[in-house]
């Protein structure tokens, strides 16, 4: 079975053509200069149209379009609930409609932590276990969890999907969700330029250097010998694994 597929991230979106464990095309679009998730939808359908006709098949050959989004969402209506100042005009919009007009396909809409495990489940690292607590790093840090087969979901939606808010450090950064020291904060994309910024001797660092502050050039730069790389990297490891172990334990 065939479906269009799109992932997307805070600051990306791949767009892809699937089958069942195969991607058959791909196309990975930035979203830094659109407006809101209305702006980000042309782009969308643009790039789904480009994995298409790179796939050899009409939209029309998929059985839908599945959707993971960065936010809580209501996946049973297909709307977005909540977005953590990502997207913010998102649970505003009629997605299923704009699926229909675009691509005439059913709908389906999920957080992207969830579909991240279930196609772990499906094709990955979590085949033949029914029980399985998943972090996931990007733009931002997210979590999910299975028990006995089904993903964790909860009255409102939000229940094994906070992870990254789980805190990791009370006297820490503060957080787009209004806490503080959250793993999100301390260790996410997002907040490295700042970590990074923060951290002495950043200036004489081959890190105060880079054009972009991520962790590509985090790791290249402590693979070089950057001792506040080096520091960073670290540190973020050890949010890392704090975070995953209060998964865990929660």
């Amino acid at each position: 079975m065939r479906a269009l597929a799109v992932d997307l991230g805070g600051s990306h979106a791949a767009c892809a053509v699937v089958a069942d464990r195969e991607v058959v095309a791909i196309e990975t679009v930035s979203l830094e200069a659109a407006r809101g998730l209305a702006g980000a939808l042309p782009v969308i359908a643009e790039a789904l149209g480009r994995a298409t006709a790179r796939a050899g098949v009409a939209a029309a050959d998929c059985a839908g379009l599945a959707f993971g989004f960065c936010g809580l969402v209501d996946s049973t209506a297909g709307r977005v609930l909540s977005t953590n100042a990502k997207y913010d005009d998102a649970p505003g919009l009629d997605l299923p409609g704009w699926c229909r007009e675009s691509f005439g396909l059913r709908f389906r809409i999920e957080n992207d932590a969830r579909l991240a495990l279930l196609g772990e489940r499906h094709a990955g690292a979590a085949q033949g276990t029914d029980d399985a607590v998943m972090m996931t790093l990007g733009t931002g840090i997210g979590g999910v969890a299975m028990i006995e087969g089904r993903l964790l979901r909860g009255k409102h939606f939000q229940a094994g999907v906070l992870g990254g808010h789980l805190v990791a450090d009370f006297d820490g950064r503060p957080c787009t969700c209004g806490g503080v020291g959250c793993v999100e904060a301390e260790a996410s994309t997002w907040a490295l330029p700042g970590v990074c910024r923060a951290t002495p001797g950043f200036e004489a660092s081959a890190l105060a250097r880079r054009e972009r502050l991520d962790f590509e050039a985090l790791f290249a730069c402590a693979a070089e010998g950057d001792r506040v790389a080096a520091a960073v990297r670290d540190r973020c490891l050890r949010v890392w694994a704090a975070g995953a172990v209060a998964m865990i334990h929660a």
